[in-house]
């Protein structure tokens, strides 16, 4: 049997399914120089300052990136996945809220940060939302803000194999979880042009580091 095509709705059962054993991805021998590297370079362009994750998942990243952060709020839908992350220890400067990674809802109306951090979450969101979602994500941000994106590349023998293509360029895969159960993922795997195109007219500094199974995305607002 087939797994269902992707929603947002199938995707949150998904990582809802997937929360006890999300983190064995960063367990991947061949990943661990990238994770290092990465991992070291988090803290800096968050020092001092009021930082939004978003879809902070089981907290790999948070307590990197945060740690000299002055206020660090990582934010998810998905209770099962934050959890896992509330239950690590964490910088003082950490909380953690439910909120919409799609639209901010969970936010206040007038709450507003000089930084944001996205870890592999650009990848599932779909192509014709990208711009839009950059957008909203910006409107949360001061001028000045800095920002950084993270996610995975396509790598033969590491990456799950690529199902199928649709329409408007989006990629998908066919993941199969511990319970035996069986779903479609939405997962795109962006150039640099692609996503710096995206990216929208306030944005300054962009630079992109491509490492072998990842790759970073940073840039600041005008």
């Amino acid at each position: 049997m087939s797994a269902p095509a992707a929603t947002a709705e199938s995707m949150a059962e998904y990582y809802a399914r997937r929360a006890q054993s999300y983190e064995r991805v960063y367990f991947k021998p061949e990943r661990q120089p990238d994770l290092r590297a990465m991992e070291a370079a988090m803290p800096e362009p968050f020092a001092g300052r009021r930082v939004l994750e978003i879809a902070c998942g089981t907290g790999w990243w948070t307590p990197h990136g945060a740690a000299h952060a002055a206020h660090w709020l990582a934010t998810d839908l998905n209770p099962e996945t934050m959890a896992i992350a509330q239950a690590k220890s964490m910088p003082v400067s950490v909380g953690f809220r439910a909120v919409d990674a799609y639209t901010f809802d969970g936010l206040r109306g007038d709450e507003r940060f000089d930084a944001a951090f996205s870890g592999c979450w650009w990848s599932h969101v779909p192509l014709a939302r990208l711009p839009a979602w950059l957008a909203t994500l910006h409107a949360r941000l001061a001028p000045g803000a800095r920002v950084r994106h993270l996610d995975n590349r396509f790598v033969l023998q590491s990456s799950t194999p690529i199902s199928r293509r649709d329409a408007e360029g989006n990629s998908y895969q066919q993941r199969t979880l511990d319970d035996g159960s069986t779903h479609e993922v939405l997962k795109n795997f962006p150039a640099r042009e692609q996503a710096v195109a995206a990216l929208g007219p306030r944005t300054r500094e962009a630079r992109w580091t491509e490492y072998t199974h990842y790759w970073v995305l940073d840039y600041t607002l005008a």
